[in-house]
């Protein structure tokens, strides 16, 4: 990896990183970039994985005061998605090579799909807030139990898919939904990263470790600058530079 690719790869980071912990689908941003650098898929969806990790831990953490309060929520939903990231990473190794390369392109569609969705869904979930139950009750354990297995697996858009199942089974503020967010993704995230490095131990998977130090770092400095300023962005750029790189990502793919 030369100079100007490790700085693509940083910068791609740091973006991933903001947008995670405002909205979810960062992996949108470095995971096209290391596919379009001509790192194989898999290895980049996996060093990806293991790169934004602590840039979702300290997105997390930037929202702790939105967290207080949801402690037996977040225990109670933490499990759903501990199981579901370790089913999602279990079955990118279950499943055919070949597989990944043709399933990924649906999920980013799908990803790119709710990114532009995002602003009626949330205000679909506005409008049934009054119907939530208490922590969500078992359907949304469930729903958060499929959105781990699609973080285990891509997670590209896997924020966005909890900010909707979240808002609608709670009633609470947006900010505390899109904090307890920013929570049981690290979750998926992290337990993911860890399958994924024992596989690359036991020679199971290639993990491109320079990239996923850059990403680290550049994810870490997004998820604080998120937290911090990035309430600011307006929505609609984020989601047309998500877009826009998702789109790229499907030529790369399909081309």
């Amino acid at each position: 990896m030369d100079t100007l690719e490790a700085a693509a790869v940083l910068a791609a980071g740091v973006a991933a990183g903001g947008i995670n912990t405002l909205v979810g689908s960062g992996s949108l941003i470095t995971f096209p970039t290391m596919v379009a650098l001509g790192f194989p898929s898999v290895a980049a969806n996996v060093s990806n994985n293991i790169g934004l990790v602590s840039g979702s831990a300290t997105g997390a953490y930037g929202y702790r005061a939105e967290l207080r309060g949801q402690r037996g929520r977040l225990l109670r939903l933490s499990s759903a998605s501990l199981a579901g990231a370790l089913i999602g990473a279990v079955l990118l190794f279950a499943l055919p090579g070949k597989a990944f390369d043709f399933i990924v392109p649906v999920l980013i569609v799908i990803a790119l799909a709710l990114v532009v969705a995002q602003p009626r869904l949330q205000r679909w979930v506005l409008a049934r807030r009054e119907r939530s139950v208490p922590h969500g009750g078992p359907w949304l354990w469930i729903g958060v139990l499929l959105a781990g297995v699609y973080g285990g697996y891509f997670g590209a858009a896997q924020g966005i898919v909890l900010i909707g199942l979240l808002g609608i089974a709670l009633d609470d503020d947006l900010q505390r939904v899109n904090a307890a967010k920013n929570v049981l993704s690290a979750i998926v995230n992290g337990t993911a990263a860890v399958v994924f490095v024992v596989a690359w131990a036991l020679g199971a998977v290639q993990v491109v470790w320079t990239a996923v130090l850059l990403i680290a770092v550049g994810s870490t400095l997004g998820g604080v600058l998120g937290a911090k300023v990035g309430r600011r962005v307006p929505a609609p750029v984020l989601r047309g530079v998500i877009v826009v790189v998702g789109l790229v990502a499907l030529w790369k793919f399909l081309s």
